[in-house]
Order: C-alpha cells, then structure tokens, then sequence
C-alpha cells in the first residue's frame, strides 16, 4: 500500500500562519519519511485570498533537504505558466539534489486570473502544456534539440530525468499517453481507463487498472464528532476557495459549484472521511496492497498541533495493520 501527503498550505483569516504552516510541513515530511511514505504532493494556485502555496518547486526543494527516502512532486505544476527551458532547468537540478526523489506533475490550469498576471492566453492553455511537455522531455536527454528557432542544449543533464505526469480530466488522460511517463492519480479515477486504453491503442505497456483510492480527505480520531467539529471549517475553507474558482471559470455555468456549502453534508461526501483507528484499519486493508492513502493533515490551516495528534494515532494504532 502506498501513503501519499498532500500539502495546498493555504492559511485563511483566523487559522495557522504561513510561517508556522511551512515549518509544520517540513516537519511532517521528515516524520513520513522515516515511515515509509511514498510521496509528498503540493497543489499550486496563485493570487489566492488564501495563499495557497504559488512555490511547489521551491517547497519540493526544501523537502529533498529534510528527508532521504520520500518522493516529492508538485500536483499539479500549472506548466504553461513557466518557460519551459527554466523548468527544465529547474527540475533537473531538483532530480540531482532528490537523488532521483522528484518527479513532476503538470497541468494547465483553468484560472483566468493566473492567465492574466503571467501574461499568458487561457485559450492556449493546451498548446502551451503539449508544449512544455515536449520541451521537458526533450531538455532532460542533454541533446541538442530546436526550441524556438534556436539549438539548444540543456545542462545540468539529471543522472535520472524526472518522471513526468500530466494532470487533469479526459483529454489529458488521453494526451498523457503520447506525451508524457504517466497520468497523475487524480482523486477520482474515472478518467485513468481512458488513459490506458489509449497507452494500449499506441503499443504500450499496459499501465493496469487505477490503484484504489482512499478519500481526498482521511483524518483519524478516536473522538470522530470532535474531530468533525476542530475540521469543518477547515475543510468548508478549502471547498469555498475551490468553488470560486470554479465560478471564475465557468461563471453562471458553474452548477452545484455555485452558492453556500453545507456543512452537515460534507459528513456524508465519501470525499471527506474522519474514522476510528479501526474503521481506518479496515479501509486500508479493504484497498489491499495495491491501494492509495492520502493524508492532508494540514488542510485549509488545520493547527500542527492537531495534525500531529493524528498523526501519532495513526502510526501507532493504523500503520502496523496496513497492508
């Protein structure tokens, strides 16, 4: 079973302050990696009310600093905001400090108003991630390649290029398999059979079928009510800012994305779980060794303090038991 931590490190009004957020998470990587996480996934969003973390590059690094065995990864990098040949640049020297721990997740993003503070055309958004696509893994070989009517070659040269994942909905799955090493787990798999469906159709490995998922947010207590009442308004936070971005895509289109969030409904969105040590024990067990846990301890600025008490319950009552 791989257990995966995933950091947006965004801190509201009124909850934990980014200074301590930051130190938090390091923290917290160091202790995943010395219990056998797989990885540690930042999230990237910028000009958000928030601060939700703009840096996963920046914080990948920080992380291949504090640990020696956990992967990291931005997940999603919002590529077409970046020039290519610094992001290449950029996570080859980030595969050489890792030892080879980083990999990169990118997507395009949908956020007008990233579009516009970078310069960039939301209308071009996938050309621009076909193309830093192709550049990454064109500049991580240390052959001279055209780039812009310019030959180009791209140093340092990683001893292992990063693997490199694309994120998002149907016809990235579908890009995915032309372009890159592999489609980012999302946190529903309905789109990965489209994914490798089309690996198969291009002569490729067969990927397999989508690990089983845990939910988006798994937070263990012995106490669960008073663990929804410390949660709800992170959690709520967290949903809210999703949502105004998704109206400031979409707009009267947006749907059920629209309006308030009720709250006594996020207890029963399968997405959100707070479960005893026992009924933790059995999901895990329940995905077999194939399956995926996702933590976010620090989700919508949750206090370390409670982070840690979870996750010190989970390693003692929930770890041994896993498959």
């Amino acid at each position: 079973m791989e257990l995966h931590l995933a950091f947006e490190l965004r801190s509201p009004p009124g909850t934990t302050p980014h200074r301590d957020l930051y130190a938090a998470m390091l923290d917290i990587c160091g202790w995943a990696d010395e219990n056998g996480f797989a990885f540690a996934n930042f999230g990237e969003h910028h000009l958000s009310t928030s601060g939700y973390n703009p840096s996963p590059l920046v914080t990948c690094a920080a992380v291949a600093g504090r640990t020696r065995r956990i992967g990291m990864r931005p997940n999603v990098l919002l590529a077409p905001l970046y020039d290519p040949i610094k992001l290449a640049e950029d996570s080859a020297v980030l595969s050489l400090v890792s030892d080879g721990r980083f990999q990169l997740a990118i997507g395009s993003g949908y956020r007008l108003k990233e579009y516009a503070a970078f310069g960039r055309d939301l209308d071009k958004r996938w050309p621009l991630l076909m193309e830093a696509a192709r550049v990454l893994k064109l500049a991580w070989t240390g052959e001279p390649f055209d780039y812009r009517g310019t030959r180009i070659a791209v140093r340092p040269v990683p001893d292992k290029a990063p693997k490199l994942l694309l994120g998002g909905g149907e016809a990235v799955a579908r890009r995915a398999a032309h372009v890159a090493d592999g489609y980012s787990i999302p946190h529903d798999t309905t789109h990965w059979e489209v994914y490798r469906q089309e690996c198969l159709k291009l002569g490729k490995t067969d990927p397999g079928p989508a690990l089983p998922l845990g939910p988006v947010f798994l937070w263990v207590a012995e106490d669960v009510e008073a663990a929804w009442r410390m949660l709800t308004p992170h959690i709520l936070s967290q949903i809210e800012e999703y949502a105004s971005f998704t109206v400031e895509f979409y707009g009267e289109q947006a749907g059920p994305y629209k309006g308030e969030i009720d709250a006594a409904a996020i207890r029963h969105n399968p997405a959100y779980r707070v479960m005893t040590p026992a009924e933790a024990v059995a999901l895990g067990q329940s995905l077999g060794p194939r399956g995926l846990l996702l933590f976010n301890p620090l989700m919508g600025g949750i206090p370390p303090a409670e982070a840690w008490k979870m996750l010190t319950l989970f390693r003692e009552t929930v770890l041994p038991y896993l498959p």
